[in-house]
């Protein structure tokens, strides 16, 4: 049977990890640093800036605090250790407590002087005034993000430990003890990085996550990387003024959608092409009216009279990416394994046919 000192360890460790890496369980219960100091963080949404001046300052203290916690802990956990008596303990627990005091310590030292004179020695701070125009000071700037975040239009994603802003004007990643913040109009973004992961907590399906290089033409400002899911590049882009570029060669693959298309437009090349009539003409693809269409159904997964799918005897008039998102969009959106093998109707007649039944026109 383990001791209770092994058991205290263990179910700290677990608590430590949780407390500096809090999971979606642990926000929801409210035991973060956000939530427990809430009354003197004030909001967000009013002032961005000073709400993650305090965070930053308070993560820091709370988090340097968990050694001593550690060490108060095993005074009642492991009592034959005689740690509640500083000249009983041995020399490591000894080393162990000088440490989890002069962590805090300095960490408590250094968060007086950070909040000195109006916050104007903090980090964060040093940071805004790398932006700040020459007649003006940090708070101008502050006083920018702090707007623009108020407005509704911003782009935001990622945990709170981790998060990517992006207004009008900056580009803002949010971590557990500092703000990375760059101007727009400065910047260069490059994908250099793509993940991809087969299941994830919220999903069974793959999810692709891309990594992106922010570079800033300022000197004074720090490169750094913004990890986004592949799903949001598409609104990332949009809010963006500067173009991103794909150093990396990284296919992106923005949603579900665009995995199924791909998969879709591969199957279908490798089916039975058609030829169309010299004298019939081509027209534009009724659904995008940017391509030429380029597909026509043709029943060729079973024989005429066999199975659920029909014949279709419409012309050819859509192309082959907006039959693939015609297909996906009539999916059960919350199963889709069960894509390639189903059935459609054809957006034109309605008769129901499947992917071997897709036909490029050659």
């Amino acid at each position: 049977m383990e001791s209770p000192a092994v058991t205290f360890t263990l179910a700290y460790l677990v608590f430590a990890v949780c407390f500096v890496f809090p999971p979606d369980e642990v926000r929801s219960a409210g035991l973060t640093v956000q939530s427990l100091l809430a009354a003197w963080l004030g909001s967000e949404d009013a002032a961005f800036v000073q709400y993650h001046l305090r965070r930053s300052t308070g993560t820091l203290l709370a988090h340097s605090l968990l050694p001593l916690g550690y060490y108060l802990g095993m005074c009642f956990a492991a009592p034959e250790k005689h740690l509640c008596f500083f000249h009983l303990a041995s020399e490591g627990w000894k080393t162990f407590l000088f440490f989890a005091v002069l962590f805090p310590a300095i960490t408590s030292a250094l968060a007086y002087y950070w909040s000195r004179k109006g916050w104007n020695n903090h980090p964060l701070a040093r940071t805004l005034a790398v932006h700040a125009l020459p007649q003006s000071r940090w708070r101008a700037v502050a006083s920018s993000i702090n707007t623009e975040f108020r407005r509704i239009d911003k782009f935001a994603t990622g945990a709170p430990g981790a998060r990517v802003i992006v207004t009008d004007t900056w580009v803002i990643k949010v971590t557990t003890y500092c703000l990375h913040v760059a101007q727009q109009q400065d910047i260069h973004l490059t994908v250099t990085d793509s993940r991809q992961h087969e299941l994830t907590p919220d999903s069974n399906m793959p999810v692709q996550f891309l990594t992106i290089r922010v570079a800033s033409i300022n000197p004074y400002v720090k490169a750094f990387d913004i990890r986004l899911n592949s799903t949001e590049y598409g609104e990332l882009r949009e809010k963006l003024r500067a173009p991103i570029s794909n150093a990396a060669n990284v296919v992106i693959h923005q949603s579900l959608s665009d995995l199924f298309l791909e998969t879709f437009t591969s199957l279908v090349e490798i089916n039975q092409t058609y030829s169309v009539p010299s004298t019939q003409e081509l027209e534009p693809c009724i659904g995008c009216m940017q391509t030429i269409a380029n597909i026509k159904l043709i029943k060729n997964c079973q024989e005429l009279n066999e199975g659920e799918c029909q014949q279709c005897y419409c012309r050819p008039m859509w192309c082959l990416t907006c039959m693939g998102k015609w297909f996906a969009s009539r999916q059960d959106q919350q199963h889709p394994e069960t894509w390639l093998s189903s059935k459609v109707p054809c957006p034109t007649c309605r008769a129901k046919f499947c992917i071997l039944d897709v036909c490029i026109i050659r």
